[in-house]
């Protein structure tokens, strides 16, 4: 004879996290066209501009403009407030959005520097490691003010100013044209892409402007989002 002995206590923090970062990379996954746009355009800005800042537009485009678009449709359809009922807390969800976000990165990137390297582009294998960390932090300030302006503003209006931002960001932070002086001190894009282009292609370290910039934007983006973010 059998016997049942079942366990109704909360599951794991890690183990609620790891099942939520799936379930985001599934989502992503399912959004094809989100995938594509976020690699076409990069990949057309490759044409005018150094691979270095292809791959800083990649970070923004997947982590700050796609992730605020799904996150304030998800909230008005109700998902959020779905997730809410669970035993998923707000700070896990803003966890596990990021570290989806920075996987998938990860992979963008891998597949942008497959692109360069076949075309010549030779980056410095000794800075990866800073490169890795300034791109992390870029991932984090980005999520952050996308799940801010998700979680304030209706989605029609988070997808309108997302892609406004991301035009600005584009035209202003050194990317199609050179930025304007002390932008690239202020500005997450031309910031991050001042960093990758002194580390992986002139084997210099991080300027300490990039660092102090993106961390700023970091600390303000995501505390600003475990505050405001709601789940309907």
């Amino acid at each position: 004879m059998t016997t049942f002995a079942p366990a109704p206590a909360r599951n794991s923090t890690k183990a609620i996290l790891r099942s939520q970062i799936r379930m985001e990379l599934i989502l992503t996954a399912r959004r094809g066209e989100a995938v594509v746009l976020a690699m076409g355009v990069p990949l057309l800005v490759l044409l005018g501009a150094g691979l270095t800042h292809v791959l800083a537009l990649t970070v923004m485009s997947t982590a700050f403009t796609g992730q605020a678009i799904t996150t304030g449709y998800e909230r008005s359809y109700g998902v959020l407030k779905r997730l809410g009922a669970s035993p998923l807390s707000r700070p896990g969800l803003l966890f596990a959005k990021t570290a989806a976000v920075l996987a998938l990165i990860v992979v963008q990137l891998l597949v942008l520097a497959a692109v360069g390297v076949a075309v010549g582009w030779r980056p410095h294998a000794g800075q990866l490691l800073p490169a890795l960390g300034i791109t992390v932090l870029a991932t984090a300030a980005y999520t952050g003010l996308a799940l801010f302006l998700a979680s304030v503003l209706k989605p029609e209006t988070t997808t309108g100013l997302a892609t406004l931002i991301y035009v600005l960001m584009l035209a202003a932070g050194g990317i199609m044209f050179a930025a304007p002086g002390g932008v690239s001190e202020f500005l997450p894009l031309a910031a991050h892409a001042e960093a990758l282009r002194a580390t992986l292609s002139h084997d210099q370290p991080v300027p300490l402007g990039s660092w102090a910039s993106l961390a700023v934007w970091a600390a303000v983006c995501v505390v600003a989002a475990a505050r405001k973010f709601r789940w309907e």
